[in-house]
Order: C-alpha cells, then sequence, then structure tokens
C-alpha cells in the first residue's frame, strides 16, 4: 500500500476502481479479476511481450491535475479495506465478469477519416490509380462542412465501437473540416493526433494548393487545434506523400515541425510505382526516405506509413533520428502494394505500430489490423523464412508498441502507475453460443479468441484518460 500511506487521502468523487481476475494491461477506475496489457520493450526488454495480471485491483483518479491517471495496482484481497479506509462507494467499484478481461485502449497509427465513406471500393486497383479514381473526387467533397461533419462523427464514433482508444488521423486539405475533425474527437472522447493534409503538386486542381497556402493554413491550423486546450488532442504536420510536395512545401512543414514541436506523418515505400515516381521527381536523391530527410521531415517524432520495400541504408536513417513505422496490412493486402516485413523493422531497432490506413484498409478496426499483421507475417514465412509474429507481438503492436511510435509510451500504452487510463472492457460472451464453457478457458485463450474473433460486439466499455468515451454513457 506505498502508494496509499504516502497520498491520504486517497478517495476523489472520481476514483475509480476496477476488480478483475485477469487482465490484459489495465486502465483506471477498476477492479478486474484479469487484465492483460504488454510491455514497452517486449520480448527483448521484459522477456515477455504480454502480461497477464490475475486478481488485481486497478485504481485511477480523474483529477484536474492528475487527469485520469493510474494510481494504484494492487491485490484484490485488499479491496475492501481500501474501499473502508478511503470511503470509496460501491458505485466507483466495477466488477468484471466471467470471460471478461481489462485491456489497454487500441491504437491506430495511420487511418484516414474523410475515406470512411469508401470503405470496400476500388480494392481491384493499385495505389495510384485507386487515388485518382475513388479517393481524390471523395475528398474533394470536404469543402462541404455539413458534409464533412456528418462522416468525421461517424468515423470517430465507428473506431470507439472497435476499440481505438488514439488515433493518428489525416484530414484533407480544407482547414474547416480538418478543425471540425478535431473538435469531433475533443468532443467524443477519443485521443488523437489530427493532421491538415498538405498537396501543392500532382493531384487534381480543386485539391492543389499554391504553397503559401497550404503553409499559412497549416500553421493555423495547428494554432487552433492548441488552442483547443485538450491534452488528448494534438496536432501533427501532414504532407500527403512526395509525389504531392514539392521540395520547397516539404521543407516549410518541416520548419513548422520544429517550431511548433509537433509530430509529423506521411506515406513512404508503400507502392513499387509511387518509388519509381518520387525518385524520378527528385533526381538528386538515392532513395525515398533521403527525400523526406532533405526536407527535415524525418525526426524522432516522425510516422511514416507503410515502409514495405525500405532498403537497408534507408532503416539506418530512420533508427538514428528515431522515426517510426506504421504497419498497415490490410491496406498493403488490398490493394496489392506488398508484404512489410515487421520482424526485420523491429530487428533493425524501428518502432513499429498497426494502422488501418481506411479506406486503402477495408475495416476501421485495429482488431483486424492484428489479424491481417499475422496473416502476412505468416505468408513472407512461407517465402522468406524466419520466425512469423506472434498474438502477443500483434498485441504488443496495437498497444504500447503503437503508442511508443506515436511517441504517447509515456502517457498510455500499458497499465503502469502514473499513466493514463485508456482501457478497454473485452467481453467475450458477448454473442458466443458458449457461455457456461467460458469459466474452462485459460487466460491467454481468452485473449487469443478476441484477437482472432473479436469485433466491436466484445467491447462492452471504452476509457480514454480515465473517463468513459462519451458513446459508452449509454450502454
Amino acid at each position: 500500500m506505498d502508494y496509499f500511506s504516502s497520498h491520504p487521502p486517497v478517495y476523489e468523487k472520481n476514483t475509480k476502481i476496477f476488480v478483475w481476475n485477469c487482465a490484459l494491461q489495465s486502465s483506471s477506475d477498476v477492479v478486474f479479476d484479469f487484465c492483460v496489457h504488454a510491455h514497452i520493450g517486449g520480448s527483448g526488454e521484459e522477456g515477455e511481450t504480454v502480461r497477464y495480471i490475475e486478481r488485481a485491483l486497478l485504481i485511477s483518479q480523474c483529477w484536474l491535475w492528475r487527469d485520469g491517471q493510474i494510481v494504484a495496482v494492487e491485490d484484490t484481497s485488499l479491496l475492501s479495506k481500501i474501499q473502508l479506509q478511503y470511503s470509496i462507494p460501491d458505485s466507483a467499484v466495477t466488477l468484471l465478469a466471467d470471460g471478461e478481461f481489462l485491456c489497454p485502449g487500441l491504437v491506430d497509427c495511420h487511418i484516414h477519416a474523410p475515406q470512411y465513406v469508401n470503405l470496400g471500393l476500388g480494392l481491384d486497383k493499385a495505389l495510384l490509380e485507386w487515388l485518382d479514381t475513388y479517393t481524390f473526387p471523395l475528398e474533394e467533397k470536404y469543402k462541404d462542412i455539413d458534409f464533412a461533419t456528418k462522416v468525421y462523427n461517424a468515423v470517430v464514433n465507428k473506431t470507439l465501437d472497435y476499440g481505438t482508444t488514439t488515433a493518428c488521423y489525416f484530414s484533407t486539405i480544407h482547414l474547416e473540416g480538418s478543425l471540425k475533425l478535431a473538435s469531433i474527437v475533443k468532443e467524443l472522447g477519443q485521443r488523437a493526433l489530427v493532421g491538415k493534409v498538405n498537396m501543392n503538386q500532382n493531384s487534381p486542381e480543386s485539391l492543389t494548393e499554391t504553397t503559401t497556402a497550404s503553409v499559412q493554413d497549416t500553421e493555423s491550423f495547428i494554432k487552433s487545434v492548441l488552442d483547443l486546450q485538450s491534452d488528448r488532442v494534438q496536432p501533427i504536420v501532414t504532407p500527403r506523400f512526395a509525389i504531392s510536395c514539392d521540395m520547397d512545401l516539404m521543407k516549410q512543414l518541416g520548419a513548422l515541425a520544429k517550431k511548433y514541436k509537433t509530430a509529423i506523418q506521411t506515406h513512404i515505400s508503400e507502392n513499387q510505382s509511387e518509388i519509381a515516381t518520387v525518385l524520378e521527381m527528385f533526381p538528386e536523391y538515392q532513395t525515398y526516405t533521403e527525400v523526406y530527410d532533405g526536407a527535415n521531415l524525418i525526426t524522432n517524432r516522425t510516422v511514416l506509413a507503410h515502409g514495405i520495400y525500405l532498403e537497408d541504408s534507408e532503416l539506418k536513417i530512420l533508427v538514428s533520428k528515431g522515426s517510426t513505422i506504421a504497419h498497415c496490412p490490410n491496406s498493403n493486402t488490398s490493394l496489392k502494394s506488398g508484404e512489410c516485413n515487421v520482424p526485420r523493422l523491429l530487428a533493425a531497432g524501428i518502432s513499429v505500430g498497426l494502422g488501418t490506413d481506411v479506406s486503402g484498409g477495408y475495416s476501421p478496426s485495429i482488431i483486424e489490423a492484428m489479424r491481417s499483421a499475422l496473416a502476412v507475417s505468416t505468408h513472407l514465412n512461407f517465402k522468406e523464412g524466419g520466425t512469423p509474429l506472434t498474438y502477443h507481438e500483434v498485441f504488443h503492436l496495437a498497444t504500447i508498441g503503437g503508442a511508443k511510435a506515436l511517441s504517447l509510451d509515456n502517457r498510455i500504452g500499458n497499465f503502469v502507475v502514473g499513466k493514463e487510463f485508456d482501457a478497454l472492457i473485452v467481453n467475450m460472451n458477448s454473442f458466443q453460443k458458449f457461455p457456461d464453457e467460458l469459466s474452462n478457458y485459460t487466460n491467454e485463450e481468452l485473449l487469443q479468441k478476441f484477437i482472432f474473433t473479436g469485433d466491436d460486439r466484445n467491447i462492452r466499455r471504452v476509457y480514454v484518460a480515465g473517463n468513459v468515451a462519451i458513446h459508452f454513457h449509454n450502454i
């Protein structure tokens, strides 16, 4: 009871306790029998990727100065004592049922919010043709703020349904619509990095900005998002990719990111035709990574989507600068872009998270992304040998790995005292027809069933920074 002896009194009206038999890394304000979470270092540092915590209390508080932080993880035998000593009512205690567990919220490191309307469309085409045929015509519509509002409300609600507590969103070039996305994220209680897209060449006329306007609107966007005064919603500088941005624009965006200390997101090495086009456009550089590095876009807060065909020399640059990769297996397969060798990236020392890449990926679910990552890794193993990813490893990528890729691992990603309580209550009893048998499953088997068969029906509740996401208040 070290925390309680040194921080009396512990109870405030927003103290929450979760009790579980087992947890897969947990959140705040819950007492539960089982929770599970992944360690920051995975097998390299901790000796195991996932830790199962049995018969534990997880306690969090939502004070103005301690917003949803996890303040203690204790044994369930202490529940009555803690409640009595600090006058914590039963209403502040959540008891998880058989077949339920607590796990950290899922992190989507790469998702195009405006493309949600196009889920499942155009996946018979390759990347560049798909952009011209489906994506750009749709994104032109976001100059209509009413249209943007409807779609952005839908995508934030849907990703919360699937347990995405943190998302790294691309918007469009439109300033007003991009700000609307940021405000909706704040209103609905998700955590997100939100980026206004930049494009000043090789794009439809209606989506082609002047360099001056692109930079000015981006700076206005950054200031306006910061003015929301939300720790959960951050701006991120977002050049779409090197084909749609000239060097002058990219350099100015790099300077803006440095000035405001923001993160950066873009695409890299997704498709072989894309790579060839980039190298033709920037002949003074030998690799795709060098183009971005020449624009000062490769930093320790840069997350790059895809990275399928990165050369060894590029990996060295990314490692030296601390940039990360958002692995998007569903999209890479659906658009026939290729297969990313994630174990190679991890072995090189690059942090990797998962992305849905809506709508190149046909699902807004990081649960589906875990399954896709396992399938792609297995197929690569058939062809190239090596060791494929395990279900523990993709769970790591979906939680603490994603948090690290977005430079948020000091705040979220697993159940460590002092971190914010972003968590899911997962119910594996919700739609299967064998509830009486669930007590016979081991904790590891419950996690496997969630990864391989789970969907939004299994997400009973979503917590972000210790608060129930607004979408779940009436559930």
